[in-house]
Formats: C-alpha cells, sequence, structure tokens
C-alpha cells in the first residue's frame, strides 16, 4: 500500500518530463526552477514592502522595530545551519530528501508570508502589539523560507556536477525570477503602491496560492542525484550511528569554516545582502522623498520598482554567453566596479538630477540583484571541491548553504536598523507624525542624508567587495566540462 502512491507520482512525473521534452524543455531544470518562480512571487514582495507597511501604516516604534530586527537577526543566522545538518544528516525522508523537503514546507512557507499583511488589531502609534506582530512574521516567514530553499540550494549542487548543466539552471532559474519578480510590478500598480490596502491583501493572498503550487510541483516532479544513496563515508567523520552528534557538526562545520575559498566568499556575501536589504527597503523611502510627484507620478514609480526587480533576471539571460566564456568570477567583480563607479558619478552630480537618480537608483537594484543571481555557481564549485577534499560519498550540501547564511543572513537585519538609525538621528521619525505640517528645514536636511546614503554606501561597500573577492581562487571551473561522475 506503501508504493502506490510513489509509482502514481513517478508515473505522472514520466508524463509530465514527456510533455516538456516535447516543448524543448529540460523537466529537470523545469521541476527546479519553479521553486524559485514560487518564493520569488512572495519573496519580492515580502522584502520590498514590510518594512514600509510596519513603519507607515501600523506606525510601529523604533524601539519595537529594532527588537524585532535583532530577534529576526538571531533567529535568521542559526536557523540556517541548523536545518542544514537537519537536511544533510536526518533519517526522516521529509528532511533528507531534497524534494519531500519542499513538498511538505511548501504550505506553510505560503501561510508564513501571509502573516505580516493582516494586522492583529488597528494599531494605535507605538502599539507594542505592531512589534511583537513584526516578530512573529519575520520569524515564521524566515524560518519556512529557509527550510525550502535550503532544499533548493541542495538541489542545485546535486542535480548535476556539470557547469554547462549548471548554467542551464541559473537559465531556467532566471526565466522563472524573471515572471516572480514581475509581483512586486502588478502589486504596485493594482493597489496603488500600497494606497488600496484591501487590494494590496488580496494581491497577497492570490499570490501566496500560486506560489505554493509551484513549489509543490518542484516538491513531486524534481530530484537529487543523491536520493537514492547512502549517506556513505564523510571523510574522516563516521557518519553512521553518531549522524546527529554534536561532535560530528562540530566536524563537518569547521571543515567547511576552514575553506579559504568560503571565508572569501562569505565575507563578499555578507555585504551583498546588506546591499540587497539597504535597496529592497529602502528605495521606495528614499524615492518619495527625493524625486517630486511632478517628475515621477505614481504610475512611473511602480513602473521602477518593478524595473528594478524585473531586470535582473533579463541581465542573467542575455549574459548566459558570457558566463560561459569569461566565468562567473569575472562578471561579479565587474558588477562591483560599476556599482562604485556609478556612485561616485551620483554624488559629484548632486540630487537635483531627478531623473539620473531615478536611472541610478533602478540600475543599482538590477546590479546587486543580477550578481547575486550568480551566487549559487561558487557555491556549488565549494561544495564540489570539499566534496573531492574529504572524499565523501555525497556533498553536504545543505551544510554550506546554511554556514554561509549563518554568517551572511545577519545583513538582512543590520540594513534596515542601521538606515532606519541614521534617518531617525535626522527627524526622519517626528516628519512622520508631523506629516506636511513639517519644517523644511529640517526636511532639508533629511534629504541631504537621505542622498547620501543613497551614493556613499553602495560606493563603499562595493569597494569592500572587490577586496574580499579578488584573492577567490576558483575561477575558471567554466572551461571544466566534469569534475565528478553525476551518475
Amino acid at each position: 500500500m506503501e508504493e502506490k502512491p510513489v509509482s502514481t507520482v513517478r508515473s505522472g512525473g514520466m508524463n509530465v518530463a514527456r510533455h516538456l521534452v516535447g516543448f524543448g524543455l529540460n523537466p529537470a531544470a523545469v521541476a527546479y526552477s519553479m521553486t524559485t518562480l514560487g518564493s520569488g512571487l512572495m519573496g519580492n514582495i515580502f522584502s520590498f514592502y514590510y518594512v514600509k507597511l510596519f513603519l507607515t501604516k501600523y506606525k510601529i516604534s523604533e524601539g519595537a522595530f529594532h527588537q524585532s530586527q535583532i530577534v529576526y537577526m538571531l533567529w535568521n543566522a542559526l536557523n540556517d545551519p541548523l536545518f542544514g545538518y537537519l537536511q544533510d544528516n536526518s533519517k526522516v525522508p521529509c528532511c533528507s530528501q531534497r524534494r519531500l523537503s519542499i513538498l511538505y514546507g511548501a504550505p506553510l512557507y505560503s501561510i508564513a508570508f501571509l502573516i505580516a499583511w493582516f494586522p492583529w488589531r488597528s494599531y494605535a502609534p507605538g502599539d507594542w502589539l505592531s512589534g511583537l506582530h513584526l516578530m512573529v512574521a519575520l520569524c515564521a516567514y524566515d524560518g519556512m523560507l529557509t527550510f525550502v530553499l535550503l532544499a533548493q540550494c541542495a538541489l542545485f549542487a546535486e542535480i548535476s556536477s556539470q557547469h554547462q548543466n549548471r548554467l542551464r539552471l541559473v537559465k531556467y532559474s532566471q526565466v522563472a525570477s524573471l515572471i516572480g519578480s514581475s509581483s512586486v510590478l502588478f502589486c504596485g500598480v493594482l493597489s496603488r503602491n500600497m494606497e488600496d490596502f484591501t487590494a494590496f491583501q488580496a494581491f497577497t493572498v492570490v499570490t501566496a496560492v500560486l506560489g505554493c503550487c509551484c513549489m509543490l510541483y518542484t516538491g513531486l516532479y524534481s530530484g537529487s542525484r543523491f536520493d537514492n544513496k547512502g549517506s556513505g563515508s564523510q571523510g574522516s567523520v563516521d557518519h553512521t550511528s553518531s549522524a546527529c552528534s554534536f561532535s560530528v557538526l562540530r566536524t563537518l562545520t569547521w571543515q567547511i569554516l576552514t575553506n579559504r575559498d568560503f571565508q572569501l566568499f562569505v565575507l563578499m556575501n555578507f555585504f551583498q545582502v546588506f546591499m540587497l536589504a539597504f535597496f529592497s527597503n529602502f528605495t521606495m523611502i528614499f524615492t518619495e522623498h527625493l524625486i517630486p510627484p511632478d517628475v515621477l507620478p505614481s504610475l512611473a514609480k511602480s513602473l521602477m520598482y518593478g524595473a528594478g526587480f524585473i531586470c535582473p533576471q533579463l541581465l542573467v539571460l542575455c549574459c548566459q554567453n558570457l558566463l560561459h566564456d569569461l566565468g562567473y568570477y569575472r562578471i561579479i567583480l565587474f558588477t562591483f566596479y560599476m556599482e562604485a563607479g556609478m556612485a561616485v558619478i551620483m554624488l559629484v552630480l548632486g540630487s537635483q538630477y531627478y531623473c539620473i537618480l531615478a536611472f541610478f537608483l533602478t540600475v543599482s537594484m538590477v546590479l546587486i540583484q543580477a550578481a547575486f543571481s550568480l551566487f549559487g555557481l561558487p557555491l556549488a564549485d565549494i561544495i564540489d571541491s570539499d566534496m573531492l577534499k574529504y572524499n565523501r560519498s555525497s556533498p553536504i550540501s545543505s551544510m554550506v548553504f546554511g554556514t554561509n547564511a549563518l554568517f551572511t543572513k545577519p545583513a538582512q537585519s543590520l540594513a534596515p536598523m542601521l538606515v532606519l538609525n541614521i534617518l531617525n538621528h535626522f527627524g526622519y521619525e517626528q516628519l512622520k507624525q508631523a506629516g506636511s505640517d513639517s519644517d523644511p528645514s529640517s526636511l532639508e536636511s533629511l534629504h541631504r542624508v537621505m542622498f547620501c546614503l543613497v551614493c556613499l554606501v553602495p560606493m563603499c561597500v562595493a569597494s569592500l567587495q572587490v577586496l574580499a573577492w579578488r584573492p577567490f581562487s576558483i575561477r575558471s571551473s567554466h572551461t571544466v566540462d566534469l569534475k565528478y561522475n553525476d551518475g
């Protein structure tokens, strides 16, 4: 009786695969990218709107906002290595098999996404419950996102070891991200950038249902090369009865942390996550303050925000040949130089060139997200080198991705905390309360600070990323067809 559902799923999967092949599509890549589509639909909306929602509509206090971000930062960092270790070492199929982790995690992920958009009561300014609401929303959403996306990240490394196949996964994933990123555009247009809150809530519900269905497809039809392999030997680690012991976790983590390329990647990635959070959380606020409505009306702003999420995928798709010829190392390095150079030019020009400022904000969002979309490639190469170095029978993919997140995820909280603290120091909190009665000189001072942040943060961070990324040694994986047997 146990085998019937499995055989039914496999039979359905074979039928779906035949149809996809008939359309010239790769079934494994389609199944993998459906989780990218589902998480993209929800994730882009969440990262773009949650800060503005809690600051301007729920009117959360600065103290409660910081408290929520600190709890989120700790949970955000710890859950990744814990879930990673669980998925790599658990004997329970829903954790150990990547496909099942996504299948069972998808509905909970979608429910967690909806928590933020429905207030628990009518909040007064500074209401303690809005702070608790933010804390629960962030932790629930990130917990389920981590569980599902760690399994997908592991699939990226485990579907194939060939660089060309991984580039195909990147290509399909970027098409899925392109479709998923349109959620911000449509949400902005239909809800008038969240002014029609009822329409906004309805859109998030539809998005959650669609996202869940997409991820369920991955859970039903994807697969890893190591699904049917035993855990086997993990190098010098005894991977038998002590599979879930603290000593095994400590040894595996130490082996990951002592990898020089992993250290360099994590440092560079920390700054990239910081920049992603910086632009995702504050682009709308900066735009509303620095660019007058008569220069950039509401519809134009919606298109600008949508372009910031849609164009990165188009850019990556257009660069497929460059990725094959030059490799990800040089392309990522070039984006850092370009970000720093654009920031210097914008700072020299000044804030009075509104159209150029809008263009700068949009292009910065595009470059940062596009480069981040390639980060699965160096991590997959790090996993390959770790597997060869320690002679593992199967890769510890989830642990590598999870350990990376342990050090990089805090940047998601640090960015809004630091920026909001700077803005409030120059009167942003008082400006929200005063509204149209705010003091013009104070408003001008706040706008100067916002413009400096827009220019100086990308310039300084990109410079640090260049210093961190240049020593990275895995630079020619795009020239190697096969690093180990895919069988």
